[in-house]
């Protein structure tokens, strides 16, 4: 592997990651093992709380231990035009806040807003899909 990577993580991801030990959370573990900086904003880290807080309230503990290990910033940030021209409302913010951040990559589990991007860079960031982050990092021969 080469250098490590910082990792913008989607609301879809860390809730997943939080709410049981299956892939998602396995790829989170991966990846911070394998040195990679993997961040999170507010407004993503609020959105997965809430969404725990509706669907998996048990899973708040293992949440909040998730975020102890990531790089949370609560810095809102503007909106680029490319964000705005390519994706809803509630997903600018995501691309926006992984471009201010200096991330390489952005993970997400939206395939409906985000999927036609996979493997594309948009706003200096690559969009990322968990099977194609970990195809990325780890399947390279």
């Amino acid at each position: 592997m080469n250098r490590p990577l910082r990792i913008f993580l989607d609301a879809n991801i860390l809730f997943s990651a939080a709410k049981s030990d299956g892939a998602i959370r396995s790829l989170v573990t991966l990846l911070l093992e394998a040195g990679h900086d993997l961040r999170a904003d507010g407004y993503v880290v609020e959105e997965a709380r809430r969404n725990l807080l509706a669907k998996q309230p048990q899973a708040l503990k293992e949440f909040d231990g998730l975020l102890k290990r990531l790089s949370v910033s609560t810095t809102v940030v503007p909106i680029d035009p490319v964000s705005r021209s390519v994706l809803p409302e509630k997903d600018q913010w995501v691309l926006a806040a992984a471009a201010a951040l200096g991330c390489d990559a952005l993970v997400t589990g939206d395939r409906t807003h985000f999927g036609k991007f996979f493997g594309r860079r948009i706003a200096g960031v690559r969009i990322h899909s968990p099977r194609s982050l970990y195809e990325h990092l780890f399947r390279k021969a």
